[in-house]
């Protein structure tokens, strides 16, 4: 190989695949001379690769760990592998990573070529994972979003309300945000002026708008915060109030968001509002209480009765 870096992207390429190369295996691979790989690898390293070398007769390279992560080089199989692998990772919710394998994503999406992305999107259509089937995301989409918000442009698509009512949306979009095994779009909407939450199973025909804006504050502290209080008071059929013998710092440290709306109590309590669709849903609340905690349930008659009617349920399943 005569180019000096088309030989070097090859040298990098074999010493990625192998722990240990001798210096005359790597010479011959490279069909150079011995003198001319010691020159190559000495371009490796200028470029930040820890390239290691063991002299003698048995000596050869391998390529070390480094502080920091210098550019990688896949080939075609290797790159398909890691897109879908993060797909997955994305809208599956593998570990705790939605997030980061999201960015990571959108990053590797943006730079494969054409047929590798057809490859990636033909063995992520033909895969079929053993999740809820409300739970599933087109990765493209978030892939999309995630760089839309990373570069404060404005797109459009067409969203379907719970309702069943469906609109075109001007947004700007701000972050995306898993919850409850579904994803969340946090925008500012430009026809509304004013923040919304968007589920992205819900949202159609994305269309990137190539109008670049100055990022927009947030009203919270962050956006995972900001879907908890948009859908807070949702559905909430049933509701009651919990008050708690206890300091607004100790329940603001156990309850963290989920006591947003926590407020003073009288005699040095603090009264928490909970709800849900259902009383089950509503009680579920009751089982975060720590054990030490003296408290109370205020509600309205039709809960009392549905909370002493599931009390006597688990009395007899006793």
């Amino acid at each position: 190989m005569s180019d000096p870096t088309a030989r070097a992207l090859r040298l990098l390429s074999l010493l990625q695949t192998h722990r240990f190369w001798s210096g005359p295996e790597l010479a011959g691979r490279l069909g150079v001379s011995e003198r001319t790989l010691r020159r190559d690898v000495d371009r490796l390293r200028e470029l930040g690769y820890r390239v290691a070398a063991q002299p003698g007769a048995a000596g050869g390279y391998q390529l070390e760990g480094g502080a920091s992560v210098p550019p990688l080089l896949l080939d075609d199989d290797e790159a398909v592998a890691i897109a879908v692998g993060l797909r997955t990772a994305a809208v599956q919710g593998v570990g705790e990573g939605e997030q980061t394998s999201l960015r990571a994503l959108a990053k590797i999406e943006q730079v494969l070529p054409r047929n590798l992305r057809r490859r990636v999107s033909a063995l992520q259509e033909h895969t079929i994972p053993a999740v809820r089937s409300d739970a599933r995301v087109a990765a493209d989409v978030l892939a999309q979003l995630a760089l839309a918000c990373r570069d404060h442009e404005r797109v459009r698509f067409r969203y379907t309300a719970r309702s069943g009512t469906e609109t075109s949306r001007l947004v700007e979009p701000h972050s995306l945000v898993p919850r409850d095994r579904r994803w969340y779009l946090v925008a500012w909407d430009v026809a509304r002026a004013d923040w919304r939450t968007f589920r992205i199973d819900r949202l159609t025909d994305l269309f990137s708008t190539g109008a670049r804006v100055a990022p927009r504050e947030l009203p919270a502290e962050d956006a995972a915060e900001f879907v908890l209080a948009a859908h807070a008071g949702a559905a909430r059929r049933y509701e009651a109030t919990v008050r708690m013998r206890a300091t607004m710092g100790q329940v603001r440290a156990h309850f963290g968001v989920w006591a947003a709306d926590a407020v003073e109590g009288p005699g040095g309590t603090v009264d928490w509002p909970i709800g849900g669709p259902s009383v089950p849903e509503l009680l579920m609340a009751l089982l975060w209480i720590p054990a030490d905690y003296e408290w109370t349930l205020l509600c309205d008659d039709d809960v009392a009765a549905a909370v002493r009617t599931f009390r006597d349920r688990l009395a007899r399943a006793l």
